[in-house]
């Protein structure tokens, strides 16, 4: 039976190939599916959201990184290139949903100093919570630069009221090859959350933002090779 890495490679170079038959006048993503089978999402154990970083991020799709700092960490984030959101920016928002929805989908990843997470889990907190997108908070004497780099070019990878998972693995641009590795990184990390995940991925589709999907699908009693 073919590796997962050997069917999520032709899957990509099939997808790629239809992408160059359609050129567009912007830089397509190309996105991971996969759907697993006999997942029990009842339990709390199966439900899981992962930030997994990528070998292989493309600067021309970097992440949006917001820093939450009453002022100490502003030199910092400044340093960085980062967004800045003050703790007086955030209390105008309080009461303010329609504001607040807008600030929270802005930003792919958020960092926090420790003291002003309850204020972003009453502000922020009903937009982020859902989609596992709080912040990740921070002493205010911390060394944030190496969480910031990991974060831009981190996917989150989740597993909450569906057995599928979709994650963005780079741009039509890029080396299959370097897609590939990007692509065998999520399965890693469902490999190190999701018991027997081999046995249990039913469908592996790859697509480009305007793409048809391509897909592999097994059949019944098959099972994928090591990857």
């Amino acid at each position: 039976m073919p590796s997962l890495e050997e069917v999520t490679k032709q899957l990509i170079e099939k997808a790629l190939n239809e992408t160059n038959n359609k050129k567009r006048n912007f830089l397509q993503s190309v996105e991971l599916y996969v759907k697993l089978r006999e997942i029990d999402l009842k339990k709390p154990e199966n439900r899981f959201s992962l930030q997994v970083e990528l070998p292989n991020f493309p600067s021309s799709k970097e992440n949006k990184i917001a820093v939450i700092t009453s002022g100490v960490l502003l030199a910092q984030a400044k340093k960085l290139n980062v967004s800045v959101i003050s703790r007086e920016e955030l209390e105008s928002l309080a009461g303010n949903k329609k504001a607040a929805r807008k600030l929270a989908s802005q930003y792919d990843f958020f960092i926090s100093e420790v003291s002003l997470m309850p204020l972003v889990g009453k502000v922020l907190g009903p937009f982020l919570g859902p989609k596992d997108r709080m912040p990740i908070a921070v002493a205010p004497n911390m060394d944030i630069a190496p969480i910031v780099e990991r974060l831009k070019r981190s996917v989150l990878v989740r597993v909450k009221s569906q057995s599928t998972v979709s994650s963005f693995i780079g741009t039509e641009d890029m080396p299959i090859e370097k897609l590939n590795e990007n692509a065998a990184k999520i399965i890693l990390a469902l490999e190190q959350k999701v018991q027997d995940v081999q046995r249990k991925i039913e469908k592996i589709v790859v697509k480009t933002t305007m793409g048809s999907p391509v897909y592999y699908k097994k059949k019944k009693g098959e099972s994928n090779a090591k990857s």
